[in-house]
């Protein structure tokens, strides 16, 4: 009995002196696999914070969903955009939703210019509040706050002066006649068409914009959408939050861009849902980083290779 006590004792105390000396292998093995795992899993937490950052703040892809811009972008063209050029902003909705979010914008580098080619959070068309799904939009500027917009037979004229068409524009075919308005133009009611346009001033906060009976469709929506509740009440007077305008002026509140298409006849841009709110501006277009034709599938991957357009990757945007 003794005996086995001892060799027992003694095979337990050669085992503590070997997990001592060695104490990495003392185990099955399995915190070395977790420790693996724990390694990857902390890598890829890291990427995925180190890229969201990114995102969020210095520069984002996007797609060209659509021809309004050719030819300066085609349908295809994948874009680099900087957020910080403007003032970058917090996420603006909760990701994957249509749920927006309250938000904060750091400092920029510079305010919008006219000719910059712009991606913004589309506002909404002309008689809706705010559009229902939160989506990015690309035109390019043409008007600042203050600026008086005027387009005869295509040709557009701002503050007096013609507005050189951009190098690839696509501004073809014969302009609509004068005495043509198209119901769908902003503001709503205003007799114009989309190649004979204006003159409008661009608003800038604390303008002073006349509304009256008359004219109090045309501004409904403005005023609304700038946080307001307007009526026109039942002895024919406008009041903006229960107060009657006074001299019939409503003060603007923020400041706005006139934003259009550089295909002009196909283009659905401030001529037809307003002006863009200023604080609406996510970034500026910086360069094509990628080209091809979308209408090819993915699993013709071969002839969607053979689309690529290698003369647009790594065009600068102007």
């Amino acid at each position: 009995m003794s005996k086995e006590k001892k060799d027992s004792t003694g095979t337990n105390t050669l085992d503590n002196l070997k997990k001592k000396i060695n104490p990495e292998k003392s185990g099955s093995g399995k915190d070395k696999k977790k420790s693996k795992i724990r390694e990857y899993a902390d890598a890829l937490i890291y990427a995925a914070i180190v890229a969201f950052l990114i995102k969020v703040f210095l520069f984002e892809a996007y797609r060209i969903p659509t021809g309004s811009m050719e030819n300066t972008l085609l349908v295809g063209d994948f874009l680099l955009v900087t957020k910080f050029t403007y003032g970058a902003t917090t996420p603006r909705n909760i990701p994957f939703t249509n749920i927006r979010i309250p938000y904060f914008k750091l400092p920029g580098f510079k305010d919008p210019e006219r000719g910059d080619v712009i991606v913004f959070d589309f506002p909404g068309n002309r008689d809706e509040l705010e559009s229902e799904e939160v989506i990015n939009y690309i035109k390019r500027c043409v008007g600042l706050p203050g600026d008086t917009i005027y387009i005869t037979q295509k040709t557009l004229h701002v503050n007096g002066k013609i507005f050189p068409n951009p190098p690839y524009a696509n501004i073809i075919g014969n302009p609509l006649p004068e005495n043509m308005p198209n119901p769908r133009i902003f503001p709503k009611n205003s007799k114009w068409n989309e190649d004979n346009y204006g003159p409008i001033r661009v608003p800038k906060a604390g303008d002073k914009i006349i509304i009256t009976p008359e004219n109090f469709t045309s501004w409904e929506y403005f005023v609304m959408k700038e946080g307001n509740k307007i009526e026109l009440t039942s002895d024919n007077r406008v009041t903006v939050n229960g107060e009657p305008l006074p001299n019939n002026e409503y003060t603007v509140q923020r400041d706005y861009l006139f934003m259009m298409g550089d295909n002009r006849g196909n283009s659905l841009d401030s001529r037809f849902w307003g002006f863009m709110p200023v604080e609406n501006v996510v970034g500026e277009a910086l360069a094509i980083y990628w080209s091809w034709d979308p209408a090819i599938p993915f699993y013709d991957i071969f002839r969607l290779i053979g689309s690529v357009r290698w003369d647009r990757v790594g065009k600068l945007i102007n």
